[in-house]
């Protein structure tokens, strides 16, 4: 038998990483390092796609496995996940191909007695025409968590934030590939497309996101940075920017910056930026942005803890938490598998602190902005009100007109949903400071 290709042993490895703590894109990278292009495009599609779908995935192997897949050694369960995967949803893969390359990856695993299993259970499932999913109408909990493909206790939080129907579109927005949009940077929107069309790439402008462009397949992200000057980012991200209203000429402060494309946008329009992070090797994306962009006199880079930052009061500051990120589930597929329901928890606190370390630095008169790219209440607006109610001399302070009502809440603070506006989520709320 052949020896599976290079990209299914990168996959694997890329999962094995996944279960031993690493986050989905740092393992795929690490899988893949060195892979020529196009070979690494095919891992990532196998990688994500398969972290998308693993909850549908595991349904459907529930129904060939004796024990149920959670009885499975992790290897041999990650060979049928990624075997399964090319089977279900990768129509140029031969089912023959899908098949016995997993029979010989599970043997490579140092899993061998295993390979009988695998053939079989992924025989059977070629020879299936069809599967049974729970229904929505009877049980939506159990049918998004099985076809949707998330995890229960997340689909029940947002079945009784937002309903069932609302949740179901939350789901099949996160399970979607994600569009490539780019923010340019000291050029106008119509320069930037401009110079993207004489470089042969499509683009589009964002209706909710003025300063948002979305790439048009084929074209790469490196192909529309050497074409503009520009980073990738979400129309979401790009939204918290605009809403944060920093006057021009402004000393800002970013407290957890990397990869830097919030202080990149910010430094579009303030004085200077100072970028820090806990990351060291995170800061070094953001440096890399600025000299890119050749900014380098524009944003500063400091490795420090938000929590004690080394920094006097300035004009604003912006603090994106870390958070739990399911927002971002179409960005990054393994966050829904790596999340817990206690993470809201320990972040909470964590976020609690970094707020009242980034008031510190903020002048009388000045602005806070507080934002996430989680969807969780407790992460977002409980998080505004606790802070709020222990302090005098703050006020929640929306810029007027500086984003769409409709993206607004009822007090003002910017909330984009995935399921209404079709890209990432993000919170951020616009706090002043008394004079």
């Amino acid at each position: 038998m052949p020896q599976p290709t290079v990209g299914r042993q990168a996959a694997l490895e890329a999962l094995a990483r996944f279960r031993e703590g690493e986050l989905g894109d740092r393992a795929l990278d690490a899988a893949t390092h060195g892979m020529e292009p196009r070979e690494r495009a095919w891992t990532q599609e196998l990688v994500y796609g398969t972290f998308r779908l693993r909850g549908r995935i595991d349904h459907v192997l529930n129904q060939f496995a004796r024990d149920g897949v959670d009885s499975l050694h992790p290897e041999v369960l990650d060979v049928l996940r990624l075997g399964a995967y090319q089977l279900l949803e990768m129509g140029s893969v031969p089912p023959y191909a899908a098949v016995s390359q997993s029979v010989e990856l599970v043997r490579m695993a140092g899993v061998p007695r295993a390979a009988g299993l695998v053939n079989g259970i992924l025989q059977n499932m070629q020879r299936r025409p069809q599967f049974a999913f729970p229904d929505f109408g009877h049980d939506p909990v159990a049918h998004l968590e099985a076809w949707g493909s998330h995890p229960r206790w997340l689909v029940q939080r947002w079945i009784g934030r937002w309903g069932r129907d609302a949740a179901r579109a939350l789901v099949e927005a996160n399970n979607l590939r994600p569009e490539l949009y780019i923010r340019p940077l000291d050029v106008s929107i119509d320069e930037a497309r401009a110079r993207l069309a004489a470089a042969e790439i499509e683009s589009e402008t964002v209706d909710f996101s003025p300063d948002s462009l979305r790439i048009l397949p084929p074209a790469s992200a490196a192909q529309a940075l050497a074409a503009v000057p520009a980073v990738v980012q979400d129309p979401a991200a790009a939204l918290v920017v605009r809403y944060a209203a920093v006057p021009a000429g402004a000393t800002v402060l970013d407290l957890a910056a990397a990869p830097g494309g919030k202080a990149m946008g910010l430094a579009d329009g303030a004085g200077r930026v100072a970028a820090a992070d806990l990351s060291a090797r995170r800061m070094r994306r953001v440096v890399e942005n600025a000299e890119r962009i050749g900014w380098g006199d524009r944003v500063g880079a400091v490795v420090a803890d938000g929590r004690r930052p080394p920094f006097r009061p300035v004009d604003a500051v912006l603090l994106d938490a870390p958070c739990t990120g399911t927002g971002t589930f179409r960005r990054h597929p393994d966050g829904r598998w790596r999340v817990t329901e206690d993470d809201i928890a320990s972040l909470a606190r964590l976020q609690d602190e970094l707020l009242a370390a980034a008031a510190a630095c903020v002048k009388p008169g000045g602005v806070l902005v507080y934002s996430t790219c989680s969807l969780e209440h407790e992460e977002n607006e409980l998080r505004v009100e606790t802070f709020l109610a222990g302090r005098t001399g703050w006020t929640l302070e929306p810029p007027a007109g500086a984003v769409d009502a409709d993206l607004l809440d009822d007090a003002g603070r910017l909330c984009v949903l995935p399921q209404r506006q079709g890209v990432d989520g993000a919170f951020a709320a616009r706090l002043r400071r008394a004079a």
